[in-house]
């Protein structure tokens, strides 16, 4: 070897050893960073020996798309999860105390115990209490319901924000990564924030990604609706001021399309905002539309028809008032669902002491005089509240969009639709764990192909090391040679 050579040589050594150096100190500097993509020097030889070709990202396309894609499907059923839970939770705790199912049940109770001491005032102003914390916690629960629905449009109105946003950031990343791959410089930095990009848009809405000449990328939703492709396209959404039981919300749209909520308990939403629509317009409308008939039962069941039970049926001990406040008298149609109902169902103020009595409820006569059954005036009848009793359990037709129509009666529809929720709940809380545990193999298998190792990279460096050693020996020996021939010379 010629001492030109060996000069060339231990060049080419402190070049590439301060190259490899300074990608592995990058690599050890991002070993905690999750968007960071491990960078390799590749290293080839030619007529001047050893040099860096290039500096590698290691990507692995297939595990990518599998990774964007459970990012969206655990989103989308995550997000359904907390809104199933937020419902239940309407309910009280983990006995649903609150239901109407326990409420009515222990109504119950207290209306059979009237009606064995129906001469005692104490014990009818408590069945009266019980009929006001019943009407009181369907209030509630309708009411929150809607706010439930009204927070869940809140979220959407978020999510297109952020999801125009994002674009917008990834129009830009990817002009820089189709710029750098076309002049030849290192688009790497740029890809990886390309990537953390798409993953933050899947959490949002499920896309597919196709990446075409010069790197650059177009997104899909799942769907196969253009979401970028050299533009952003536009998200817009119009949220609502406020919620009721009538309220229908207004849609999503991508370049125009609208975006199709998630469907099941295990839902086909990807991305928050299809389970914010599936929320809103599909799973919060149907318990709703469950505590209103289980209102409208109330009302049937305690209405008043006279001593004969000829008379016009008017309400009874439950009464309900229009979307006004209008006072309302008539009994609601059988199986038709009377919207909101349940979030103005309330105990008629004549049976509640001190101003009214519940001897009215005993008697009958909320109505006046001529809807009085016990004309005797014994003050230890009971007949029509057992009669009440019983038309808690006797045969009651619902409406088929309560989803729980084949229900006998109000007791054991106060009871499915307590068990439709909780079906919901659990399937929805099984499929999580599920979609939850894929995604986090799925990205560990990602991390192991495109992550750092820092054993791995700390052995590099210690292999950087020797070969840096080397070109010094090799320049300790070259300076010995020069010095050795200059004593020749000399």
């Amino acid at each position: 070897m010629s001492l030109a050579s060996a000069l060339s040589t231990a060049q080419s050594i402190f070049t590439n050893s301060g190259t490899q150096s300074g990608v592995v100190s990058k690599n050890i500097a991002n070993a905690q960073n999750p968007d960071y993509h491990r960078r390799s020097a590749m290293v080839i030889t030619g007529g001047n020996g050893a040099r860096i070709d290039d500096i590698v990202r290691a990507q692995n396309s297939p595990l990518l798309r599998q990774a964007v894609e459970s990012t969206g499907i655990a989103s989308g059923q995550r997000t359904l999860l907390d809104g199933l839970t937020e419902i239940k939770n309407l309910m009280g705790g983990n006995d649903n105390e609150l239901s109407p199912a326990n409420l009515i049940a222990k109504f119950r109770e207290g209306l059979d115990t009237f009606a064995s001491k129906a001469n005692e005032t104490a014990t009818g102003a408590a069945v009266i209490s019980g009929a006001q914390d019943l009407a009181y916690a369907l209030n509630t629960s309708a009411n929150k319901l809607q706010a439930i629905r009204k927070d869940a449009d809140d979220q959407i109105k978020q999510n297109v924000s952020d999801l125009n946003s994002l674009l917008a950031k990834f129009e830009g990343v990817n002009n820089q990564v189709k710029n750098a791959t076309a002049a030849g410089t290192d688009p790497n930095d740029a890809l990886d924030q390309r990537e953390a990009l798409v993953k933050q848009i899947s959490e949002i809405v499920g896309v597919t990604s196709y990446v075409r000449g010069d790197n650059d990328m177009v997104l899909y939703t799942t769907s196969g609706v253009t979401l970028f492709e050299a533009i952003p396209r536009k998200v817009t959404f119009q949220s609502t001021a406020a919620f009721d039981a009538s309220t229908v919300g207004n849609g999503v749209y991508i370049d125009g399309v609208p975006v199709k909520a998630g469907d099941g308990p295990n839902t086909t939403a990807k991305g928050s905002i299809q389970a914010y629509l599936q929320l809103r317009d599909d799973v919060a409308p149907v318990f709703q539309s469950q505590l209103d008939e289980i209102a409208r039962g109330l009302i049937t069941a305690f209405q008043e028809t006279g001593p004969t039970g000829a008379l016009t049926p008017k309400t009874g001990l439950f009464s309900y008032k229009d979307p006004s406040g209008t006072v309302l008298t008539n009994i609601p149609a059988a199986g038709t669902i009377v919207p909101g109902i349940a979030s103005r169902i309330f105990v008629n103020p004549v049976v509640i002491p001190p101003a009214g009595t519940p001897d009215k409820l005993r008697d009958g006569g909320i109505n006046g005089t001529t809807y009085v059954v016990n004309t005797g005036g014994g003050s230890s009848y009971g007949d029509l509240l057992d009669k009440y009793n019983e038309n808690l359990t006797n045969p009651m037709t619902f409406s088929a969009a309560t989803e729980i129509a084949d229900a006998p009666d109000l007791m054991s529809f106060t009871s499915d639709s307590m068990g439709w929720l909780e079906q919901l709940r659990s399937t929805a809380t099984a499929s999580d764990d599920t979609k939850t545990a894929l995604l986090t193999r799925t990205l560990e298998a990602y991390s192991s192909t495109t992550g750092v190792s820092l054993d791995e990279e700390l052995s590099l460096l210690l292999d950087i090391e020797q070969s840096y050693k080397a070109g010094a020996k090799l320049m300790s020996t070259i300076d010995d040679m020069m010095k050795a021939l200059l004593d020749i010379a000399s």
